[in-house]
């Protein structure tokens, strides 16, 4: 279960608090808290405060294999939960994950799923994170430049220098940057464009899950499994 959390209280998975939680004594987070509090008097503003660490809880620091790095939020209500891309089992695909699902099709072979909870890949040792972990209703990148990125920057560094063997998966622009400060020789980097549908022809045939999959398992680790479970699977 995840606990209530919002940027003011560092109540981060307790493996990820042991290497970040001085984070959030930065004054970039002090910041980024006022702002915070301030958006959220005026807007609706997306995950829910509870849910806005969620992928930390999910996959805790000793647990990550892979992590996919996307851009922020989405913007639709009950849509975003915390996962980058990802969105709960009852709500529809929106069409930057529509896409991801082809492109898993196409690679693998692996059908679209009937949801898209991607709450499974998580568990398996998915890093699903944005770059900026909140976003206005309506306002793509509404939070950018308030200190997310450099909260983000800090998680991407943390991996890079006390982890070996990670992939790397970096989707967009925003998600391209953070490959200056993994070390290539000793983790395998994925760039691609956003999956989004003005840009799904940079994403469209790079690989990406074959190549994370090849990867793990030449290092004698069990590949991700990407079809997700039914829509109604109890997720535990």
């Amino acid at each position: 279960m995840t606990p209530s959390t919002t940027p003011r209280t560092p109540n981060l998975e307790p493996s990820w608090l042991s290497v970040l939680g001085d984070a959030f004594e930065q004054p970039y987070m002090q910041d980024l808290r006022a702002f915070l509090a301030e958006e959220k008097r005026l807007h609706d503003v997306y995950p829910p405060g509870n849910e806005i660490f969620q992928a930390f809880w999910l996959t805790p620091f000793d647990k990550v294999r892979v992590v996919i790095l996307g851009q922020d939020p989405y913007i639709g209500p009950g849509q975003a939960h915390g996962l980058c891309f990802s969105v709960r089992p009852d709500v529809r695909p929106p069409p930057s994950l529509v896409n991801v699902f082809k492109e898993i099709e196409r690679d693998l072979g692996i059908p679209p799923p009937d949801h898209g909870c991607l709450v499974s890949w998580a568990r398996q040792g998915v890093l699903l994170l944005n770059s900026i972990l909140t976003v206005r209703a309506g306002m793509p990148l509404s939070h950018a430049h308030h200190g997310w990125e450099t909260f983000t920057d800090r998680v991407i560094l943390e991996l890079n220098r006390r982890r070996d063997g990670l992939v790397f998966a970096l989707w967009g622009g925003p998600a391209a940057t953070k490959a200056e400060v993994v070390d290539r020789s000793r983790h395998l980097v994925l760039k691609a464009a956003h999956p989004s549908p003005k840009s799904v022809w940079g994403f469209t045939g790079r690989d990406h899950f074959s190549q994370i999959n090849s990867h793990l398992q030449a290092r004698g680790e069990p590949p991700i499994q990407w079809a997700l479970p039914p829509r109604h699977t109890p997720l535990g």
